[in-house]
């Protein structure tokens, strides 16, 4: 919403606007546009009343500001439905969608279409770090967007991506998520499909080609295509195949060939596997809208990922402590995997918080062991507001615990952020690398960390100098 509120802005609208807490890096965005916000919600808030109200897929009924919205029959529209409206027509609308990578995709098309001079349009549900912001209205011909499969407001239950129109349309793997919204995984997987059926002739699908869990998903969604469909991996009967992947120092190697015959070679600092993909699709996309391989090579050698995807928080005492917003098994274990790669030798604490809404759910609990287990250590904390959901429900971390205990690894449960930053500043040592998972702040984790690995590193000195 406050990417949204800056391009409306930065279009000419006037703009104010209301939450229950406004943080960084969405204060800082607004307060650089001038763009004012009260920090609680109130019915005078929308004294005079404005032309038009974007209500937030997170707003309900009972809401005060909603419940005066809809007395005084005041205009109302959904995020989606502004983007719909206001800002992609006329444009070649390329939607980045799927369970896993579409941020980090979108940020990599938005930068490569930048340093191809085609001035981009593009929205990403994160900081794109090249930008140093999560939008940009370049005024080219394409509007690249990070398709959302969640809801799209109390009235529109269907998923955001249905509003955007794809004329190019990336799906980069299928796997269940999202089950606050879908009962289950054919629900989620329909929406996909229903999506690549918007596709028009002139369009193009491009959908990874050897996924072994979602292959048989993404082969389904792609059969509703009208349009020519591409794919993309590592296995040889794709289109087009990544090979002679590489890690060298904190740079990663790879090569792309097009039905058999040489592209490019290409080296970027996002590392890991997945992120070999995420630039495999982009390339399909960019290359069909004729960006050439020398380009494609500049852009991902200088693309800065996203921020909250292998964040260096800091070092002390020789502990290195990383952000990651992995919130799915698969995403956990593919962000081991690539800090295994960039950090070797370390030992690699994996510290996850449950707190998106599929995670908090039990729809993990099997699933999630093994991909904790690649870690040395495991750290759970407390499941995130674990009233709102009754324990038949509920995913159980001690459960989880034992699970990874029974795969031969050291796991813990603790209550708290505080609880898990004194622990970790008695047990972690020089070397070690403390891998923090979640889709929000860990209540600070991060930071209490740093903080009580400096102090635990002062004692010892103190101590020598007494």
């Amino acid at each position: 919403m406050a990417p949204l509120a800056g391009m409306l802005r930065e279009s000419g609208y006037r703009v104010t606007g209301s939450d229950a807490g406004v943080y960084p890096p969405a204060s800082t965005l607004l307060a650089s546009l001038d763009i004012s916000f009260f920090n609680e919600f109130d019915a005078a808030h929308l004294q005079p009343a404005p032309d038009l109200v974007v209500v937030g897929n997170i707003i309900a009924r009972g809401n005060p500001e909603l419940e005066e919205v809809l007395d005084r029959n005041i205009p109302y529209r959904s995020l989606p439905e502004i983007l719909e409206e206001i800002f992609l027509p006329g444009k070649h609308s390329i939607v980045v969608s799927g369970t896993h990578g579409k941020t980090t995709t979108t940020a990599m098309l938005a930068w490569i279409f930048e340093t191809a001079g085609k001035k981009p349009n593009f929205l990403v549900g994160g900081v794109a770090e090249n930008f140093g912001k999560s939008y940009g209205l370049g005024g080219g011909s394409e509007f690249i967007l990070e398709g959302d499969e969640y809801e799209t407001a109390f009235w529109d239950r269907g998923p955001k991506f249905f509003h955007y129109h794809p004329d190019d349309l990336i799906i980069t793997s299928l796997e269940y998520d999202h089950a606050d919204i879908y009962a289950d995984f054919e629900t989620y997987q329909l929406a996909f499909r229903r999506l690549v059926n918007l596709v028009p002739r002139r369009g193009r699908v491009v959908v990874w080609g050897d996924a072994a869990e979602s292959g048989p998903a993404l082969r389904r969604a792609a059969e509703k295509a009208f349009c020519p469909v591409e794919t993309y991996g590592f296995d040889n009967a794709n289109d087009w195949v990544a090979s002679d992947f590489a890690i060298d120092g904190d740079k990663m190697r790879f090569r792309v060939a097009h039905h058999g015959k040489a592209f490019g070679e290409f080296t970027m600092a996002a590392l890991g596997r997945h992120n070999v993909l995420n630039a495999l699709a982009a390339i399909v996309i960019a290359q069909g809208r004729g960006i050439s391989a020398e380009v494609l090579a500049r852009a991902l050698a200088t693309f800065r990922s996203v921020k909250r995807r292998m964040d260096v928080k800091g070092e002390v005492g020789g502990v290195l402590v990383v952000d990651d917003f992995a919130h799915h098994p698969t995403a956990v274990k593919a962000t081991i995997e690539a800090a295994r790669g960039r950090w070797p030798g370390r030992r690699l604490w994996a510290i996850l918080e449950p707190r998106s809404n599929s995670m908090r759910r039990k729809v993990f609990q099997e699933a999630l062991p093994q991909a904790l287990a690649l870690g040395d250590r495991v750290i759970l904390g407390g499941v995130f507001r674990a009233q709102q959901l009754g324990g038949e429900n509920r995913l159980d971390p001690e459960s989880v615990a034992e699970s990874v205990r029974a795969l031969g690894k050291v796991a813990r449960v603790f209550p708290s952020s505080e609880a898990i930053a004194e622990h970790l500043a008695v047990e972690a040592k020089a070397g070690d690398l403390l891998l923090i998972m979640s889709n929000g702040s860990f209540d600070g984790l991060c930071e209490k960390l740093l903080k009580k690995l400096g102090e635990a590193d002062r004692v010892p000195s103190e101590a020598k100098t007494r």
